[in-house]
């Protein structure tokens, strides 16, 4: 698989492959030193939207949730990497972003293997 192919795949399932613990403005914050921040975005179907072909989530109160995305990255440029997703583009998803803070070790995610051998 190519590496635009991995790309398009990992921002398919939502996993950015920066680095884990930044704020916003690349510092820590408050957080306490046995935690890890994510960024996660959650995608959501504007009050007046075009139609989506893609589902939402099953078994869900807010009918507008479409799907979410998980970060290892600053708040600022998650956003800023799920803004570029086509269905946002074209006005049919917007993007919230929210930190996300999890017991440092508690996810890790596999890399990779950029000649598409498992």
């Amino acid at each position: 698989m190519t590496p635009h192919a991995w790309r398009r795949v990992a921002l398919a399932f939502g996993v950015g492959a920066l680095g884990a613990g930044a704020a916003p403005d690349g510092g820590t914050g408050d957080m306490p030193p046995n935690m890890e921040r994510y960024s996660l975005v959650l995608l959501k179907r504007p009050l007046n939207p075009a139609p989506v072909v893609a589902g939402p989530f099953g078994d869900q109160p807010d009918p507008r949730l479409r799907g979410m995305c998980l970060y290892r990255t600053s708040l600022a440029e998650a956003k800023a990497l799920a803004e570029q997703d086509p269905a946002v583009k074209a006005g049919r998803l917007e993007v919230e972003a929210l930190s996300w803070w999890v017991l440092k070790g508690a996810i890790s995610f596999p890399t990779p293997d950029p000649t598409g051998h498992r």
